[in-house]
């Protein structure tokens, strides 16, 4: 694309102010920042959401910024030191653009996309190319759309901490975003998966997927033990996602075994008055810890893995348009959805 051809303006989704979804306003002529030294200019084709986009997490958000993390396009136009891309690269935005490797700090945590700064619910954006991935090379702009929280929140979990070995056995919850793609990580490196839901056409879905066993938390509200109980070895499981925060820690320490791992990712669950403590940690002699999504080291290692074993991520049937964001935010939150929620932007 030629410099006389570049957009000067996008039409773009905000956040003004806090009050849920009446705080995304839909701007049709918003100005793009200008290109230059090392930024990257993006198209994007396509954009996924996740609950933390209006705040639900605890994480800096800036008034007025564009919403969203996850997002997967063309890139148009380079800047004069660029070096990592050129025009046409099918690229990926990585969630913490300053978390290249190695341990979070204040400033990577502050980094966030669609929190501290612009994020994917627009048709063009503007970024460092230190926080651009490129995209899988077996997935469309839908799938690839979906990586930047979800996929890498559960690869980091699975692998950052004590890289998950086959033959192992992961405990997810539900069929959100990190825990469809939990299982579907988990497979591929040749573990066990035990997975929870609360319906039988949820369940028969997770079997399709790849789950070895699936528990209707509804019909087994002691599933934790349940859980235990379908290990090989009695012992209980490796890893749990917990997704749900503390309405379920207790049945996850249930089904935790000896040096085992619980990553607290969500509290989706919403709130309970009674929670387990740290003692917890030490009657069940496990390591409890608390993660946000991961570095771009980690997301080029998720994304060699989902090329070799050509792993494609679940995305709902339901696809909305960039006009449609409110819907699709109404949508997810009645929790209509099955895997990750796409938007087409065009």
């Amino acid at each position: 694309m030629s410099s006389t051809s570049i957009p000067k303006t996008t039409k773009a989704w905000t956040v003004e102010g806090s009050n849920g979804f009446d705080a995304l306003k839909l701007h049709q002529e918003r100005p793009i920042p200008e290109v230059s030294g090392n930024d990257v200019l993006v198209k994007f084709h396509a954009a996924s959401l996740n609950f933390r986009d209006l705040g639900m997490y605890p994480f800096p958000m800036r008034g007025g910024v564009i919403p969203a993390s996850d997002g997967a396009g063309e890139v148009i136009a380079v800047g004069s030191k660029v070096s990592r891309f050129q025009p046409g690269a099918k690229v990926v935005t990585l969630f913490n653009q300053s978390h290249i490797g190695g341990n979070h700090s204040k400033v990577t945590a502050s980094s966030g996309v669609g929190g501290m700064l612009d994020g994917t619910l627009t048709q063009y954006g503007v970024f460092n190319e230190q926080g651009l991935v490129p995209m899988p090379s077996n997935l469309t702009y839908l799938e690839g759309a979906t990586l930047s929280c979800a996929a890498l929140t559960a690869w980091n979990a699975l692998h950052g901490l004590v890289p998950l070995l086959p033959g192992q056995v992961v405990l997810t919850q539900g069929t959100g975003g990190v825990s469809i793609f939990a299982l579907q990580f988990a497979k591929a490196a040749g573990a066990t998966v035990i997975a929870t839901t609360s319906s039988a056409e949820k369940a028969e879905m997770l079997k399709k997927l790849g789950a070895d066993h699936v528990i209707n938390y509804k019909d087994e509200p002691n599933w934790g033990e349940k859980a235990k109980a379908l290990t090989p070895d009695g012992e209980g499981v490796h890893q749990v996602l917990e997704v749900a925060g503390p309405k379920t820690m207790a049945q996850s320490l249930k089904a935790i075994r000896m040096d085992g791992v619980i990553s607290i990712i969500g509290f989706v669950g919403g709130e309970e008055e009674k929670q387990p403590t740290f003692l917890e940690t030490l009657s069940n002699i496990c390591t409890v810890r608390g993660i946000f999504v991961g570095s771009r080291a980690q997301m080029e290692d998720m994304h060699r893995a989902i090329e070799a074993h050509n792993i494609k991520p679940v995305v709902d049937k339901k696809v909305f348009t960039l006009d449609e964001v409110k819907e699709a935010y109404q949508y997810q939150w009645d929790q209509k959805h099955f895997g990750k929620l796409a938007i087409k932007i065009e």
